[in-house]
């Protein structure tokens, strides 16, 4: 599986994940919304049954000079129905006594509890309803309505009902939701993975044709290369028809390397390098190294070793080609994460820099001599991106134009080098 292909399912994945995430939390915000309107209905429903019930046995009872009739209770439909039932009865100076209670003394609330219902109803001089426990620890809802005695209040009826039964049709509501909620949700992320797949598709299809059509490429431009290279060296031209077949070789291979990286058909692996090793062997490569000059010392980077050599070869060569007609040689120095290569020739316009190191872009050096079309300090740039480090123009001193290239330095940096006379190649060293 190409990486390409392998960060797609993983952008799929992603957007499964976040397809569900977003389901449940609508799903979560309509769930808490129905919850708590089904509360408030179920406490709203109760808090009217028991406060109607209370009311309609307050009317039902009276006072007869001072005596309080609560004979009707025996034969009220209301008073059948009711889970808890008493009767408060004002004592002077004292708390209140109970009365009439159904169905026993310990389903009513403890003694303190009573004497604050009681106070309740004095105080808001109608229907009031409170949550309270039982004596015998169960939860209930209580409406407590005034008897009137004459133009004081001298009763009360107390109505309580169960809340468990409520709460318990509550929370098969809640498990309901919750089960639902999940079923949905799963379901939300089974259609996004399918949704997304489909989505992506013709993106995996178009990646496979381009890994496909780039391994052809590289296949179909070197072997010509290579052949058109076998025909020049045995036609006897001369060694500057060679150097061009070896750059336009070295071209080729930089920009298939490039397309394959920037599709995510190829990955770049980072591994520490001796700089000073690479730069030196790259040079020595070159088909006119006589004329670059390298200072170095020991510098390890992180990086890879064939893009970074082909990054350096363009700097050279582009030195070369732009350098001092009268033929001073090109400087290449190597220090702690920065290579630097100078020439002494007419430079490039402070204002076109920037633009020379896109892609196709053209500019002119000195007297108007082209500076060709960009690619190679293009790639330049490019490697630089891939490995954290920038690549800029600049004026040297005393004249001519120096490239830079820095690089994030590798924590083994003052690992102990070899000299660079004896050293066998730009190879990895131990992190």
């Amino acid at each position: 599986m190409s990486p390409a292909v392998a960060r797609l399912r993983r952008t799929r994945r992603v957007m499964t994940l976040l397809f569900a995430s977003a389901t449940a939390a609508c799903l979560v915000v309509l769930a808490a919304v129905a919850v708590r309107i089904d509360a408030g209905s179920r406490r709203s429903g109760l808090d009217h049954e028991v406060g109607s019930r209370a009311t309609g046995l307050s009317r039902a009872v009276w006072f007869d000079a001072g005596v309080l009739h609560l004979e009707p209770l025996r034969e009220d439909e209301l008073a059948r129905g009711a889970q808890v039932l008493a009767v408060l009865q004002a004592v002077s100076g004292k708390a209140p006594s109970v009365r009439n209670v159904v169905p026993t003394r310990s389903a009513l609330p403890d003694a303190k509890r009573l004497d604050g219902i009681w106070r309740s109803v004095l105080d808001e001089q109608e229907t009031v309803l409170v949550s309270a426990p039982s004596a015998g620890g169960g939860r209930l809802r209580w409406a407590a309505a005034p008897v009137w005695d004459d133009d004081r209040i001298g009763a009360a009826v107390l109505v309580g009902t169960e809340l468990a039964r409520s709460e318990h049709d509550h929370d098969v509501l809640v498990r309901w939701l919750a089960l639902g909620c999940t079923a949905l949700v799963c379901c939300a992320a089974a259609v996004g993975h399918v949704l997304s797949g489909r989505a992506m598709r013709p993106a995996v299809r178009g990646l496979g044709q381009q890994e496909q059509f780039l391994a052809e490429a590289a296949h179909e431009l070197r072997t010509p290369l290579a052949t058109l290279r076998l025909v020049v060296e045995r036609g006897g031209s001369s060694d500057e028809a060679l150097r061009l077949v070896d750059r336009l070789s070295r071209l080729v291979t930089g920009l298939l390397a490039r397309a394959r990286l920037e599709a995510g058909a190829q990955q770049v692996e980072l591994l520490p390098l001796r700089l000073d090793q690479l730069v030196e062997t790259t040079v020595e490569e070159l088909p006119d190294h006589a004329s670059v000059t390298v200072t170095s010392e020991p510098v390890v980077v992180l990086g890879d070793p064939d893009l970074l050599a082909q990054a350096v070869r363009n700097l050279v060569e582009n030195a070369q080609r732009h350098g001092d007609p009268a033929g001073a040689p090109v400087e290449v120095t190597v220090a702690p994460g920065l290579v630097t290569v100078r020439d002494h020739g007419a430079g490039v316009p402070v204002a076109d820099r920037e633009r020379v190191g896109r892609r196709g872009v053209t500019v002119t050096r000195g007297s108007g001599a082209a500076a060709g079309t960009g690619a190679g300090l293009a790639i330049v740039r490019w490697v630089a991106e891939l490995h954290h480090g920038t690549a800029r123009l600049t004026d040297a001193p005393g004249g001519g134009l120096l490239a830079e290239l820095r690089l994030p330095l590798h924590p083994a940096r003052t690992a102990r080098a070899s000299s660079s006379s004896s050293h066998e190649g730009p190879g990895t060293v131990g992190a």
